[in-house]
């Protein structure tokens, strides 16, 4: 089975029409319609996107395997590069294991806060 075909099986599972799916990845139903066909494969920059918008994982979405340990648990993210998560991220990527901790902890008590 081909990645189209898999999105293909999963809009229907989750009964989301090609439509809905467009407008939620900004793919176009042309495109969309190719995978049906297979006159066109799945542009590898859409594969978060994509995930994202039915809810599954990139390694089920790729192979088709639903059971690998590594990823059962795991999900997925998209966070754009001009996003202030993105920055967020690069900056705590260069912080030293201490300071990721203090600032772990940090984010921790801003949520406890929030929640009260």
């Amino acid at each position: 089975m081909t990645i189209g075909e898999r999105i293909l099986l999963l809009l229907r599972e989750r009964g989301m029409t090609q439509k809905e799916f467009s407008v939620k990845t900004g793919i176009p139903q042309s495109t969309i319609s190719e995978w049906r066909s297979k006159r066109l494969n799945l542009a590898a920059d859409k594969i978060m996107i994509i995930c994202e918008a039915l809810d599954v994982d990139p390694v089920y979405l790729i192979s088709g395997t639903k059971n690998v340990s590594r990823y059962e648990k795991t999900k997925s993210l998209v966070i754009y590069n001009d996003s202030d998560e993105y920055q967020m991220l690069l900056k705590y990527r260069n912080l030293c294991e201490d300071n990721k901790k203090r600032l772990q902890g940090y984010a921790l008590a801003l949520e406890d806060l929030q929640k009260k």
